[in-house]
Order: C-alpha cells, then sequence, then structure tokens
C-alpha cells in the first residue's frame, strides 16, 4: 500500500483507518443524515440497542493493539470507506489475495465501535435466500407430529420463530440506529445471477420472509433467530426493513466481471500492497516481537520474495515471524533458508 503522509486529515473524515476506536461518541451521531434517495426507515428500532461482541474475531484478523500512524494510512483508501459511510452505498474492495481486503471489514468495525462483524463467505452454492434466511420446514413438521402424537398441546403448532433463523445477509438489515459490518466474501467465487440478485436488496434496504407473511393474519409479529450468537428478533408482518443501511464490504480476487448495473450501485476500491512500516505494525500488533533487527530483516526478506512471486499473503510474514520469536531463526543456520522458502513459496500446486 503505497502511503503518502498528510498530516492534515479532512474534516469530513470519521473513519481515519489508524486503528484507533473512536471516543465516546457513536457513528449515528456523527455521520449526517442520508442523502433523500437513501434515506430508510424501517422500524421498530430497539429501545436499547445492544452492539454484539466479536468474541475476539477482530483480535484474531488485525491483533490486539493494530496502530497505524497517521501518516502511513492510505488516503484513497480512507476516502473511499468515508464514502461509503456517507452515501450508504457497499465497497467492493478488489486486490491480489492475501492483501487484506477481508480485514478492512474489520478494522472499519473496531474504530467506528460496530461490534461483531457479519461474515458470509460465498461459494459456488450460496443463493441469495441462504443469506436473508432459513427455515426448517420439515423439522417443524416432525415436531408437530410428535406432538399430536403425544397429545400434548392438541393441534397447535410449534411457534414458527422457533425453526426459522435470519442469515448474516438478513440479520445485517434488521432496524437499528447504528448500522452493522457485512462482510461479503469472494463475490467473484458465486454463480452468475447472485450480484444481480442483491440489486433490490441494495436498493430497497428490505426483504420479504414469505412463511410469515402468509401467517400475518394468525400472529403479525414472530420472533425468530438471528445470525449472532443466541440472538432473536421480532418481525413484523413478515418485513425486514433496515433503519441504517449496513456498512457492506464485498472482496473480490478479481477471477471475474460483475454485471454493470451491480457496479454502478457499488463504490470500488482497490487494495494496494501494505509498504513495510505497515507491515511493521501488523507484525506488532500481533504480539510477535523478535529482535528489531530480525524483524526488519525478515520483513524485507518477505517484501523482496513478495514482488520476485507476483505477491504473498500476509498470514505467510505473520507465520515465519511466529516461528522466529520461536527459537527457528539463526541467521548462519542452515535450516531458517529452507524454511522461509517452504513457507514462502508460490501458492501453486506444483511443487518444484
Amino acid at each position: 500500500m503505497n502511503a503518502v503522509e498528510h498530516p492534515e486529515r479532512p474534516d469530513w473524515w470519521i473513519y481515519r483507518g489508524t486503528g484507533r476506536p473512536l471516543p465516546d461518541a457513536l457513528l449515528a451521531d456523527l455521520l449526517p443524515p442520508p442523502p433523500p434517495w437513501r434515506a430508510f426507515n424501517g422500524g421498530p428500532v430497539p429501545v436499547e440497542e445492544v452492539v454484539p461482541q466479536d468474541e475476539g474475531e477482530a483480535d484474531r484478523r488485525l491483533g490486539s493493539e493494530h496502530r497505524l500512524p497517521a501518516r502511513h494510512v492510505d488516503p484513497h483508501e480512507i476516502d473511499m470507506v468515508n464514502a461509503a459511510l456517507y452515501l450508504r452505498r457497499p465497497l467492493l474492495v478488489t486486490g491480489r489475495p492475501g492483501s487484506g481486503k477481508s480485514s478492512l471489514a474489520y478494522r472499519v468495525a473496531r474504530e467506528l465501535r460496530l461490534g461483531r462483524v457479519l461474515r458470509w463467505p460465498i461459494t459456488s452454492r450460496t443463493t441469495l435466500k441462504g443469506g436473508l434466511y432459513n427455515y426448517d420446514a420439515i423439522g417443524r413438521a416432525q415436531a408437530a407430529g410428535a406432538r399430536a402424537a403425544d397429545r400434548r398441546d392438541g393441534d397447535q403448532e410449534p411457534p414458527i420463530g422457533e425453526y426459522l433463523r435470519l442469515g448474516e445477509l438478513g440479520t445485517v438489515f434488521l432496524p437499528r440506529r447504528q448500522p452493522r459490518v457485512l462482510l461479503i466474501d469472494e463475490l467473484d467465487k458465486s454463480e452468475a445471477d447472485l450480484p444481480n440478485d442483491l440489486l433490490s436488496l441494495f436498493e430497497d434496504g428490505e426483504f420479504l420472509i414469505p412463511e410469515l407473511v402468509r401467517m400475518r393474519s394468525r400472529s403479525r409479529e414472530v420472533e425468530v433467530f438471528t445470525a449472532d450468537p443466541d440472538a432473536t428478533a421480532t418481525i413484523p408482518d413478515g418485513r425486514v426493513r433496515c433503519a441504517a443501511f449496513p456498512f457492506v464490504v464485498i472482496t473480490s480476487n478479481g477471477d471475474r466481471d460483475f454485471p454493470p448495473a451491480f457496479l454502478r450501485r457499488c463504490l470500488r476500491l482497490e487494495i494496494q500492497d501494505p509498504d513495510i512500516e505497515q507491515l511493521a505494525a501488523m507484525v506488532a500488533a500481533h504480539a510477535l516481537d523478535p529482535s528489531d533487527t530480525h524483524r526488519s530483516r525478515i520483513i524485507e526478506e518477505f517484501v523482496s520474495r513478495s514482488e520476485a512471486f507476483g505477491g504473498l499473503p500476509v498470514d505467510k510474514l505473520l507465520e515465519a515471524v511466529y516461528l522466529a520469536t520461536s527459537g527457528a531463526y539463526h541467521e548462519e543456520g542452515e535450516s531458517w533458508p529452507r524454511l522461509v522458502d517452504a513457507i514462502w513459496r508460490q501458492l501453486n500446486s506444483v511443487v518444484p
């Protein structure tokens, strides 16, 4: 990442990319109102809004104390993150595998104090409905049969909410005052239709659950499970409508092109490879601290190898430094060069 020194930060920036959480202020109080064409009025918004904690996921991704001096942040990256926040638009992040695209979602969530990131990993079998919710109709029918056989509850059906769970995509659109962070990871692995399937959701900020819509005459509100651990939410009239559009990070390794209609609804950011200072900050954030001399040499060698191989994932640097902290590094030893060569060799299926 080719960071440029900018001693003065623009006043409109809320997210600054340094890793330092906001002081005692809420993002909802700092952001201006959305553009009229991106305003959403879902509800009801919970009176007491509890921010789900990430249970250490950000620490695993970023390290416990990831801090960057302001001069080392990439101003273009910060511009695009803040533009996505202001405009309530998804951010499509591209770049080389291992360059840190997914980590951006966790950095934003930590710095803006938005709690647990909802990660929706994409495969060739992923569907829009699966991301929104899952209804276990078979399990509910079996439970109803068991109740009827035992004659415990007469003809009463088990509550539908006990068999319906919102997925990561559905959970992030629940009405809240504070936006949640959604990571749609590696969208380029999806089937061709999925990007277009997302368009209405991104434009309308809402979706219907037909199984709940059909029973509105019997129950206007249904409590269902969400993608957050041990959490539930009440769905009125079978309709989920956001109040604050989520901060959506969509990653792509560039393996395919997306439809123009989808690209028009996203802001785009290409992540550059981190420079030596940023790599050193990442190493320090994970409490990997061999002697300064060893660490500098390992980082410099990693940068050199990465350039020669056309790019290496940053986690391969962390693995090498961890081994060095465990005693594997010996400047004059024969095993260390063989070890790092095995860790840093080009990532393909052919082993020379």
